[in-house]
């Protein structure tokens, strides 16, 4: 990671200057794994900005409060509804320091490009293209953090849930296909936001579960179609309290919300959960997505029609 721009660094020094003593503290705590005693208020906000690998990983972090970014993004003029959410308000953040950094580039003087110049930023267009090409594995990536952090937050053992849960998050026509094999086997499908909300999360609130994603190589692959959608493919483990009860598959279709700017809402979900007793040895060491990048690519199609399962 390659750390905070200077407008993210400055903006964050401001934003946390809104945070009390306690929570500054601990924030640093958290963010440096206590290998930093800061001398005072100034020297933990300096330590925090110094070790945040990036502003998102700073942001998403419990101690910086919904309302803590949404006071500071009002402070800075950028006008956003009482009631958005914060993986939203995290957005329009980055967003307002990008243009910031945009606005200073403006204003510095362009120095005159070489012969040498002019083929470094040919090779650097070629790569941005590249780079055009892998960004759902980003986006990917960033969804898995986001929803599983989310949902687990609503399991009463963990305190407080970060943010409200809901039918908001998916499309009105979501649909569910969930495959669990524990002491007994059974595919059950599910339709529409707000069904499927409450079946996911019942899993938390009720069954007290924790999905622990793996986001290594292997346990995410992501791929896009050409219409738009993009499809995520996440392993991991299942918890209950101190016990590993199992691993979980989950296939995510998400498709970008025309109307709210940088907001995917999710389209389908094919959730497997396997319990260790049915699992073969060694499985639960490293969990492991077994789709294939062309089967992600092929699934939108098949998935839609209902012809396809996990199983």
């Amino acid at each position: 990671m390659a750390g905070l721009s200077r407008p993210e660094s400055e903006g964050c020094r401001e934003l946390l200057g809104l945070l009390d003593d306690d929570d500054i503290a601990a924030l640093c705590d958290t963010v440096t794994s206590r290998l930093v005693q800061p001398d005072g208020r100034q020297d933990a906000i300096r330590a925090i900005l110094a070790y945040s690998q990036s502003v998102e990983e700073l942001l998403r972090r419990k101690k910086v409060h919904r309302d803590t970014i949404f006071k500071y993004l009002a402070s800075q003029g950028v006008i956003i509804p009482p009631a958005t959410e914060k993986h939203n308000l995290i957005q329009h953040a980055k967003d307002y320091w990008k243009r910031q950094l945009q606005l200073k580039l403006k204003d510095t003087p362009e120095p005159v490009k070489t012969s040498q110049d002019i083929r470094l930023f040919q090779q650097q267009e070629k790569e941005d293209k590249k780079a055009e090409k892998v960004d759902f594995r980003q986006l990917g990536e960033e969804f898995c953090h986001w929803f599983f952090e989310l949902l687990n937050s609503q399991n009463p053992f963990l305190g407080p849930p970060q943010d409200e849960w809901g039918p908001q998050h998916f499309w009105h026509d979501v649909k569910l296909r969930f495959y669990y094999k524990t002491s007994e086997q059974k595919v059950i499908d599910y339709h529409g936001a707000e069904i499927v909300s409450l079946r996911l999360l019942s899993l938390v609130k009720e069954e007290y579960l924790f999905l622990s994603p793996n986001l290594d190589s292997r346990g995410l692959k992501c791929a896009s179609s050409p219409h738009g959608l993009v499809m995520v493919g996440v392993a991991g483990t299942v918890h209950r309290g101190d016990t590993c009860l199992g691993i979980f598959e989950q296939i995510f279709g998400l498709i970008r919300c025309p109307f709210v700017e940088n907001t995917w809402k999710i389209k389908f979900i094919n959730l497997r959960i396997i319990g260790e007793a049915s699992l073969a040895p060694g499985t639960l060491m490293k969990p492991a997505i077994t789709f294939e990048q062309s089967d992600l690519e092929a699934f939108y199609s098949i998935s839609l029609s209902g012809t396809k399962s996990m199983t």
